[in-house]
């Protein structure tokens, strides 16, 4: 159920006819009802992403994040309840059990309440008074979850009282609004900001997340009291954008290591277990098992599949309350491992993350991300090619996981199946960094580092942060930061890197020509000229051409930068164009 916030773009006219795209879209854009009036209304942005200038107050470690997060989620239940609802009788109702800390509400299959209190017993004292359904000729599943039913008693004495609820969005805009959106914009750096607050996950999305997970965890619970069921990936390492899908991690490891440290005398107590060859089968019998209890006791828990036999076993299912896509994994600490990683990654500095979104909102544009397996750069291989080359800035922007494993202490030590995990976890022991460039210089370039690197011999490796010689044949190479020897982007083909190679030579030229003063709110520039398809999508034209177009791009790139070189003193360690691609 992965967002389509920019499918529209990829099915516009190509190639020569662009001036016919921005005409069109200039007609869509000056349609009565837009949302320009609104946006200038909107909160002004700050630009702290800009220079990179952060809050220096204390910022919390990622494990207390998700601490705070699924204590919050145990809190909170989850209600269907009728289209029409008076707000105020809805909470006074609830109040009954206990003070409510917060509330809201969305629309999915119906509409539907979030509701947290301030304690766990208020939760247990609205079970307690929670009925079955009756469901006439059919038999219910008596189990006793957190997701509830509302009905009225009286819905014409109550209809005087109904209103419609205000609804918090769960899904990213639309392609005429991101647009209009960025053409509003006073600046490429602006643009950039302005598309991470429109896709980035809004609190309350987040606060959903954790509770579907919180609500798997339940009948989880029910085989394994202790475990926990933890988000990862793109919903915790702060680089989801609204629509992603929802991974899960059943963590069984604290199991019976909480006594542990009580354990005194003589005597050494062990729980009676069954054993089975290998950890790979156990994962696979556990997961098994929880598939079959979402299939037939998850409420809401619909097109469960059990994928036991992948790399990763796992059991995938959509939760139609959320409206997420979940994937439940297990005995899978690394990627949650990675998720930290990535978080204090966004959390050193504002650009970070304005950054990646824009590069992968412009990949989803042109296709080369898809939320089909297959032959394409994944984001996960983007968000490690824009952190590379951050960490190659002059003056960095981004430290090294090296130079992160040596500021760790002996808290932070982590080794997981023989791979050393370890970095240091408290983000206010890094030094901030003193790169002061604008977002618009970092897009132009990364389109000309990667328009322009060699990928044919050399790989990528966060770790080091520099380039290395490839050490297999695969057209991309992008070094696993934990697993080193695995190739993160193994899957991808040589016309797929191509592909994006070109897109990026093409984008970076886009950028050093545009004309500043012809800049409009009535017409695309910037980020959104960039998000407009391209000659080199044009596969028939691609195939008859005798030179290709990014050739022509290189060349006109070598001249833009060398004039520049010659008419202004490089101050911030421009990388120089390696022509040698």
């Amino acid at each position: 159920m992965a967002a389509r916030g920019v499918g529209l773009l990829t099915r516009l006219p190509l190639g020569a006819q662009r001036n016919k795209v921005q005409r069109s879209l200039l007609r869509l854009l000056s349609c009565p009802g837009t949302v320009a009036a609104d946006l200038r209304r909107e909160e002004q942005f700050s630009g702290s992403a800009e220079t990179g200038s952060e809050d220096r107050t204390p910022k919390k470690r990622f494990s207390e994040v998700q601490e705070e997060r699924r204590e919050q989620a145990q809190r909170t239940v989850l209600i269907h309840c009728p289209n029409k609802i008076s707000e105020k009788r809805f909470l006074q109702y609830l109040s009954q059990h206990g003070p409510v800390n917060s509330h809201f509400f969305y629309e999915s299959f119906g509409l539907y309440a979030v509701v947290e209190f301030c304690q766990k017993e208020s939760v247990a004292s609205l079970q307690s008074v929670t009925r079955m359904p009756g469901l006439g000729s059919e038999a219910a599943v008596p189990f006793r979850s957190r997701y509830f039913n509302l009905k009225l008693r009286n819905p014409l004495n109550q209809a005087a009282e109904q209103s419609s609820v205000h609804c918090s969005h769960q899904s990213s805009p639309s392609s005429k609004k991101l647009f209009e959106l960025l053409c509003c914009a006073e600046s490429v750096d602006d643009q950039l900001t302005a598309l991470l607050k429109t896709f980035q996950l809004t609190e309350e999305n987040t606060r959903l997340r954790y509770l579907t997970c919180s609500l798997i965890e339940d009948i989880a619970a029910a085989y394994f009291p202790g475990c926990a069921v933890r988000p990862f990936g793109s919903s915790v390492n702060s680089f989801g954008k609204l629509g992603c899908d929802l991974d899960m991690f059943l963590a069984l490891d604290e199991i019976g290591n909480f006594s542990a440290q009580k354990t005194s005398g003589n005597f050494l107590m062990e729980f009676q277990v069954k054993n089975v060859p290998s950890e790979r089968i156990v994962t696979q019998k556990i997961l098994s098992v929880i598939g079959e209890c979402l299939d037939h006791f998850g409420p809401g828990c619909v097109g469960v599949q059990k994928i036991l036999n992948a790399r990763c076993p796992l059991v995938r299912f959509s939760h139609q309350a959320s409206g997420f896509q979940c994937d439940l994994t297990t005995n899978n600490r690394i990627a949650l491992k990675s998720s930290e990683l990535l978080y204090l990654y966004g959390a050193l500095d504002s650009r970070v993350r304005a950054l990646v979104f824009s590069i992968r909102c412009w990949a989803r544009a042109h296709s080369l991300t898809s939320s089909i397996p297959g032959a394409w750069i994944t984001n996960f291989s983007l968000t490690m090619m824009v952190i590379f080359f951050l960490q190659r800035r002059s003056p960095p922007i981004l430290p090294t996981l090296d130079s992160l494993k040596s500021l760790a202490d002996a808290e932070d030590k982590c080794i997981i199946e023989g791979h050393n995990c370890t970095f240091v976890h408290d983000l206010n022991r890094i030094k901030p960094s003193e790169n002061t460039e604008s977002l618009e210089l970092l897009l132009k370039e990364f389109f000309e580092y990667f328009g322009n690197f060699a990928f044919n011999k050399n790989s990528i490796n966060i770790r080091q942060g520099r380039e290395q010689n490839k050490p297999e044949s695969s057209p991309l190479h992008i070094q696993n930061p934990f697993e080193t020897s695995l190739n993160i982007s193994k899957n991808v083909s040589q016309s797929q890197l191509q592909k994006f190679v070109e897109l990026a030579r093409e984008s970076a030229w886009i950028l050093h020509q545009e004309d500043k003063e012809c800049r409009s709110s009535n017409q695309p520039w910037g980020l959104a000229t960039l998000l407009l398809p391209s000659v080199t999508n044009n596969i028939s034209f691609v195939k008859k051409r005798k030179k290709p177009a990014s050739e022509r791009i290189k060349n006109l790139l070598e001249s833009i930068k060398s004039s520049s070189t010659e008419n202004s003193t490089d101050t911030n360690g421009k990388r120089a164009i390696n022509t040698q691609a």
